[in-house]
């Protein structure tokens, strides 16, 4: 968290939280949506201007219900998930890096969803791999004699084939299992909010 964002929130510590306003997309792009977006359930306008996208990346963390947000100052500005908290990318150097420029190194879980969809998690992060850069993950997919998948091997899997091979993910000199795993379950199974909103008041008994 940035130092100035520190002294904001020692300074003004009870301003509202905002909700709605910001989402991540499924390609790692953060997005404003203002109210015509949240009306009617768009993605919103993708943020380019680099210091902000810096500030957004540098004070993005989770409250202690999975609820993600962005310290604006002294506000949380809640964060509408299209999939996941992070969204990972391929990189020559580093492997997979996460659309907050930090490497995500230590893969320790790895999943695929009915769609294909590679999810990773390593160090308490969640993270889809952008659609994109796939393609380039495919050769990681291999068996348990380390050889890489075929196509028919992966159409087997994801149709969930009795027969079929167990499918691992090398990275860095390790096989990791890939777990199969719905979409609709992410959720609940990496416990975030996807779409967290404002909590109504207690009504009076």
């Amino acid at each position: 968290m940035d130092d100035i964002v520190r002294q904001a929130l020692a300074k003004w510590p009870n301003v509202p939280h905002c909700y709605g306003w910001l989402g991540l997309d499924a390609r790692g792009a953060w997005r404003m949506r203002d109210e015509q977006a949240q009306a009617q359930g768009l993605p919103g306008e993708r943020i380019v201007h680099p210091a902000l996208l810096g500030f957004i990346n540098r004070n993005y963390m989770a409250d202690d219900l999975g609820r993600w947000y962005f310290q604006n100052g002294p506000q949380r500005v809640y964060i509408n998930l299209e999939i996941t908290p992070y969204i990972a990318h391929t990189d020559p150097q580093q492997g997979f890096v996460l659309q907050t420029g930090e490497a995500l190194t230590a893969i320790d879980g790895a999943w695929m969803t009915e769609n294909g969809e590679l999810i990773l998690q390593g160090a308490g992060k969640t993270a889809l791999v952008d659609d994109r850069d796939i393609a380039q993950c495919l050769p990681l997919l291999v068996d348990a004699d380390n050889h890489p998948a075929d196509d028919a091997q992966l159409l087997a899997w994801l149709s969930k084939d009795a027969a079929a091979s167990p499918l691992y993910l090398r990275h860095d000199g390790k096989l990791v299992p890939v777990q199969r795993i719905a979409r609709a379950e992410l959720a609940a199974r990496f416990a975030f909010d996807p779409a967290p909103q404002a909590e109504q008041p207690a009504k009076n008994s």
